[in-house]
C-alpha cells in the first residue's frame, strides 16, 4: 500500500484532494525554502541563550513549596529575556492563559485615572470583559477606575498612524497593539508594523508604555516586538514558545522596572518573581522553548499549504499563500455555518487525538457567539498543535492554526478541504 491509497482508505480522501495537494505543494517550493531560513535563524538564536546561560540537569529539576531560588525557574526567565530583546522576562506555568497574561500587565501597570488605547481596533474576544467594554464590569478595568479607548485600524487593515498620535493625550498610560488577527478579517501585523506603531507612540511620549499581545507570532519572523520598540509583550506556552510540549503557563517580557511591577500583580508587592514552584514543569517548558522555532516553521507550511489549496479552490484566504507571515494563523472565509463547522470537523478527523469526535458550536467562555473547535491535542486547547476555530456568525470564517509537523498538519487540511467539497 503506497501513500496516496493510504489516504484513501484511512481517510477518504479522493484523487481530485490529492492531485490538488500535489499541485501545491509543487507551487510553494521556493516558499518553504524562505520559512526553512527563517527557522534556521531563530533556532541559532535560542541555542545561542541556552548555552550563555549554561543550562545544565540542575535547571530541569522540581521545587515545591514556595520555591525559593529555583535556580531552573530564574535561568529561562533570562532565557527568554534575550531571545525575545527584553530586559527581563517572566515564564510561569501559573499563568493559565495569554488573556492572563495580558489581564496581569493591565492591572499591574495602569492606576485609577490611568488610560488604555488599543490601536488596532477591538481587541481579541476574551480581552473585552477584562478592559470592562463587555460583561457586567465587575472586577474589570472600568470596575478599577481606568479607561479605555479604541483606535480603528484603516480599511486597508494598516494603522491609523494619525489618529493614533491624536488618541495619546496627557492621561494615557499604555497602548496595547494585537499583533494576531484575532477573529477580524484582517493581515496579521509584521515586525515592521509593530516597530511603525511604537515609532509614532513614543514620537509623541516617551512614557507610553507599548504592549504587544505576541500571541501566535513568536518565531514567525526573525525579530521579535521587545527588539523594534514594545515595552511589555505577552504570549501563551501552549501557543509558539511551548513548542507542542508546554503543558499551560504563558510568558511576559520587557522592561526591568514594568516586569516588576507586573510581578507584583502575579504574587503581591515586596515578594514578585523570588517565588513560584515549578513542581516539574521547568523540563517540558525549557525543552518546549528549544523546539519552538521549528515547530513554529511546521506550523506556517501547514497554514501556507493550507492558503494555497483554498485559494485554488476559489475560497478567499487571508493572508495569502505568498504574502508575509506575522503568525501561524490562517483564515479562509467559508460563506456558510455548514462549510465552517465541515472545515473544522475535518481538521479534528486528521488529529492525533480525539480524531473520533465531531466538534460542534457551542458557548465558549468569554465569546460574544457560539464558537466551534477543532482541536485534537496532546495538550489541551494547544493551538500550536493543528486546530480550527471559528465564531457562528457572517461570513463564517475559519481560522486554523498550528502543526507539530508539517506532514500531520498536511492530512488535516486535506481532510478539512474532503469535508468541505462534500
Amino acid at each position: 500500500m503506497n501513500y496516496e491509497q493510504l489516504l484513501k482508505e484511512k481517510y477518504e480522501i479522493p484523487a481530485s484532494v490529492l492531485k490538488l495537494a500535489e499541485e501545491a505543494e509543487a507551487e510553494l517550493a521556493d516558499k518553504f525554502f524562505e520559512i526553512s531560513k527563517t527557522v534556521s535563524f531563530n533556532q541559532t538564536k535560542v541555542l545561542s541563550a541556552f548555552r550563555e546561560a549554561r543550562v545544565s540537569e540542575q535547571h530541569l529539576g522540581i521545587t515545591t513549596g514556595y520555591g525559593y531560588d529555583d535556580v531552573g525557574r530564574d535561568t529561562l526567565d533570562e532565557i527568554y529575556a534575550d531571545v525575545f530583546g527584553a530586559e527581563s522576562a517572566l515564564v510561569r506555568h501559573s499563568i493559565v492563559s495569554g488573556t492572563h497574561a495580558l489581564a496581569l500587565c493591565l492591572f499591574g501597570v495602569l492606576r485609577p485615572g490611568d488610560v488604555m488605547v488599543s490601536v488596532t481596533g477591538k481587541p481579541y474576544d476574551t480581552l473585552e470583559e477584562v478592559i470592562g467594554i463587555r460583561g457586567t464590569g465587575n472586577g474589570s478595568l472600568r470596575d478599577w477606575g481606568v479607561d479605555y479607548r479604541e483606535v480603528a485600524l484603516l480599511p486597508d487593515g494598516t494603522p491609523d498612524f494619525e489618529a493614533i498620535k491624536q488618541a495619546i493625550t496627557p492621561e494615557v498610560k499604555l497602548v496595547e497593539i494585537q499583533r494576531s488577527k484575532g477573529y477580524d478579517w484582517r493581515k496579521s501585523l509584521l515586525i515592521e508594523d509593530i516597530r511603525a506603531i511604537c515609532d509614532c507612540v513614543h514620537s509623541v511620549r516617551s512614557d507610553v508604555i507599548c504592549m504587544v499581545d505576541n500571541c501566535y507570532g513568536e518565531f514567525a519572523e526573525e525579530q521579535e516586538p521587545c527588539e523594534v520598540g514594545a515595552d511589555l509583550v505577552v504570549g501563551s506556552l501552549i501557543k509558539n514558545p511551548g513548542g507542542g510540549l508546554a503543558q499551560t503557563g504563558a510568558y511576559i517580557a520587557g522592561k526591568k522596572d514594568l516586569i516588576e511591577q507586573v510581578s507584583y500583580r502575579l504574587t503581591s508587592p515586596g515578594i514578585g518573581a523570588e517565588v513560584g514552584a515549578t513542581l516539574g514543569m521547568n523540563r517540558s517548558m525549557y525543552q518546549g522553548f528549544f523546539m519552538a522555532p521549528h515547530v513554529v516553521g511546521e506550523a506556517i507550511k501547514t497554514a501556507v499549504f493550507a492558503a494555497k489549496m483554498l485559494e485554488k479552490l476559489g475560497y478567499p484566504v487571508c493572508p495569502t499563500s505568498d504574502e508575509a507571515r506575522g503568525d501561524i494563523i490562517q483564515a479562509v472565509k467559508l460563506g456558510d455555518s455548514e462549510k465552517l463547522c465541515a472545515f473544522c470537523q475535518g481538521i479534528q478527523a486528521g488529529s492525533p487525538v480525539d480524531a473520533y469526535v465531531t466538534p460542534m458550536p457551542w458557548d465558549m467562555p468569554g465569546y460574544e457567539n457560539q464558537v466551534i473547535m477543532a482541536a485534537g491535542t496532546f495538550v489541551s486547547g494547544a493551538s500550536i498543535e493543528i486546530s480550527a476555530d471559528g465564531p457562528i456568525r457572517e461570513p463564517y470564517i475559519a481560522y486554523m492554526q498550528g502543526g507539530l509537523t508539517y506532514e500531520s498538519g498536511k492530512l488535516a487540511v486535506m481532510c478539512a478541504v474532503s469535508r468541505i467539497l462534500k
